[in-house]
């Protein structure tokens, strides 16, 4: 159950903290248990001069309130005196941020270059301790610039640029850096400013998205936020698609700069690069196409664009035809890679060959349709010269006309069905059609997005693309995990796209890590439908249709949640956020939460008992309906299970929210900390405990 956001047992360090904004840092972190090291060199608006005074009255008032703090009056220049504060103060070091009040000459040795020696004093030692949070202070005059602030703009936009490549380096020692451009009433600015604005603008509607930022929980890493007056928002670059204006073995010239000047500073269908491998890329792309003399041309994203034909006539292209012969080891395996397990006894059917009722998975019907795009079958088609590396899975239909057999040799007939453009990428709509001998088994049709490959003037929609979920809580739900070797595993089925395996390959499309195939999850979602609603009977199986929304990573927990309307279910799986362990729980009718507790439970009891004892503590649910409580839900530390019903003995934490918020919080459409202060959501006992449980279940629940 997620609670406010609270630090006890971090180590704060606050640069700049004697007053304003750093004052503001500093008392908030200490009010919510932080250990803070106070810093400030004491000196004037102008940077001169030298006191004790601010950064003392600062730790007294963190004290006043029950926090703990030091001080610490050195210049930041001298990081390693200021790190060695809080590490003789108490012992370790969990976040920092840089606050800085000064327009003097001192500003780059200050703003950062003190920013820079902080963070060098510090970085080992979060290291070490797989733990670190930086946030760096940067400034609108940074971002857009300024009239009269030529210093200060470009120590400001440094800090920035500091800020990203420490974003990057820190990432696998979960050391997250971001920056932010505050604006706030200060003793620099309530001299120009209106008492009235300054008012607006007070430093406590900063330090909440500090914070945040700082806190464990919080995931956000290289980001910048503009933040001020209880508004913040997120900042990232654009690029527009731009020209090539050379052709191969030519020269480059001035006029022709000239003439496609309007075009090069066009921001329709811009891009919006996130990383130097995105913008290194297009660079890559841009080569590509001079070897190849396409010359002065449009969107330098848009490889498969050209300037002459566009891209629509490769619609209604054959691919070469292409065959997929298997046994029945193949079936074994796929099932294998979509999750299933000899741990479930009605998985049997499906894994071993010897059963009686032995049977292919009815998603198996994707394997030897992929096979028409491997091996170049995409590649072949005239127009389609695009890079692999940013290709997605968009969506994915898949039609069966009778059961797959278990073993055998199979045709596959693809064509481009359609070719769309999505502004930002382009969609290729593929169909395919599998036979055994003359008879049609399956059809599929693949929606394969590539990234940065529109603007070439084509259609946005289509009426070959062959609903969105009902507005309600689920019928039924249904979690499985992968784990973190499923991608691997799965690949064996045939898909070798090294997005999924090689981290290297990953990076070049944008992810920090390999992702899960979307053919896998999709694997998993069909058969949760073909277990809760066919009894996983595959003739019962006709056809599915699913949109692949984001990515997933091997080991993360898939739950998809089902909705029956007649003869047609609904699906919607996304990655888990909720594990909890329920034994003999009858349901009690018109409880839409019970459906979590209860299949969740049935899912995980083996993996779920252990993880409960490391709680150590007693913690109760009180689910309301029409504000009388209608279930209740114990957890017990000592038998690892969770019991419905009054409990005679004491709880540690009992959580009280209505059946109708708790299903909305575990849907993600009520955030649990915004419930809590609304009042939706009450807790009673040691809400700390809560904070220890939602550490334990951070991988599966966000409540």
């Amino acid at each position: 159950m997620s609670v406010p956001l609270v630090f006890d047992g971090k180590v704060v360090i606050v640069t700049g903290a004697g007053g304003g904004l750093g004052r503001e840092y500093a008392l908030a972190f200490g009010v919510r248990g932080a250990s803070v090291v106070v810093n400030d060199l004491g000196g004037d608006i102008k940077g001169g001069g030298k006191s004790s005074n601010a950064a003392d009255k600062v730790v007294e008032e963190i004290k006043a309130k029950g926090g703990k703090a030091v001080a610490n009056y050195d210049s930041v220049e001298d990081g390693e005196k200021l790190i060695q504060t809080a590490l003789d103060a108490f012992g370790r070091i969990g976040a920092f941020i840089n606050t800085f009040a000064c327009i003097s000459d001192l500003i780059h040795r200050v703003h950062l270059r003190g920013s820079f020696m902080v963070t060098r004093a510090a970085w080992n030692h979060m290291k070490k301790q797989k733990f670190g949070r930086i946030i760096m202070t940067s400034s609108a005059a940074g971002i857009y610039g300024n009239f009269g602030q030529a210093n200060y703009s470009a120590a400001k936009l440094g800090l920035l640029g500091l800020a990203n490549t420490l974003a990057i380096e820190g990432q696998k020692y979960n050391i997250h850096c971001n920056t932010i451009a505050p604006t706030a009433g200060s003793r620099l600015t309530e001299t120009v400013m209106p008492p009235v604005l300054c008012e607006s603008l007070k430093a406590e509607y900063v330090a909440p998205l500090v914070l945040w930022l700082s806190h464990d929980q919080c995931q956000e890493n290289g980001g910048l936020f503009e933040v001020g007056a209880g508004w913040i928002g997120k900042l990232r670059w654009e690029r527009s698609q731009g020209r090539i204006v050379r052709k191969k073995n030519q020269g480059m010239f001035p006029e022709t700069v000239r003439d496609q000047w309007d075009n090069i500073c066009d921001f329709t269908n811009a891009t919006k690069p996130a990383n130097i491998n995105e913008s290194v890329a297009t660079l890559v792309e841009v080569l590509s196409r001079v070897e190849t003399d396409e010359g002065i041309a449009p969107n330098p994203t848009s490889a498969m664009a050209t300037a002459a034909s566009g891209i629509s006539p490769v619609s209604g292209e054959k691919l070469p035809e292409s065959t997929f012969s298997y046994s029945q080891t193949q079936c074994i395996l796929y099932a294998l890679g979509v999750g299933m397990s000899t741990k479930d006894d009605d998985h049997l059917k499906f894994l071993y060959e010897g059963h009686e009722d032995f049977s292919c998975l009815p998603t198996f019907g994707v394997i030897p349709s992929q096979a028409a795009m491997m091996d170049g079958g995409l590649g072949s088609v005239p127009g389609l010269n695009f890079d692999f590396t940013r290709l997605l899975h968009g969506e994915q239909y898949l039609e069966l006309f009778k059961p797959l057999p278990t073993s055998g040799t199979l045709t596959s007939q693809a064509r481009i069905a359609d070719v769309l453009d999505k502004g930002s990428g382009a969609v290729i709509l593929l169909d395919v059609h599998t036979y055994s001998g003359k008879e049609l088994l399956c059809y599929n049709q693949y929606s394969l997005f590539i990234v940065g490959a529109g603007g070439f003037g084509g259609k946005r929609t289509s009426d070959k693309s062959t609903v969105t979920h009902p507005n309600r809580t689920p019928d039924a739900v249904m979690t499985d995990t992968t784990t973190r070797d499923q991608a691997a595993l799965y690949r064996l089925s045939g898909d070798w796209n090294p997005l999924h395996i090689d981290p290297s390959f990953a990076a070049m499309g944008g992810f920090k890590s390999p992702i899960l195939h979307g053919l896998c999850s999709f694997g998993f979602a069909a058969r949760h439908v073909l277990k809760q609603y066919a009894n996983n009977d595959a003739s019962r199986f006709k056809s599915i249709k699913v949109r692949f929304v984001k990515p997933v990573l091997p080991g993360q927990s898939l739950q998809t949640e089902m909705w029956k309307e007649g003869n047609r279910i609904h699906i919607q799986c996304k990655v888990s956020s909720f594990i909890m362990v329920v034994w003999n729980c009858p349901l009690t009718r018109g409880l839409k939460s019970e459906l979590v507790f209860a299949e969740i439970g049935r899912r995980i009891k083996d993996l779920g008992a252990e993880m409960v004892k490391k709680v150590n503590a007693v913690f109760g649910w009180e689910i309301t309906k029409g504000g009388d409580i209608a279930a209740q839900w114990i957890m017990l530390n000592l038998s690892g299970a969770l019991h419905k019903g009054p409990y005679s003995g004491k709880t540690d934490v009992t959580i009280t929210v209505s059946d109708g918020d708790f299903m909305e919080v575990v849907q993600g459409k009520l955030n649990p900390q915004k419930a809590f202060f609304a009042g939706k959501l009450k807790v009673r006992g040691n809400i700390m405990l809560s904070q220890k449980l939602e550490v334990i279940l951070k991988d599966y629940a966000k409540l």
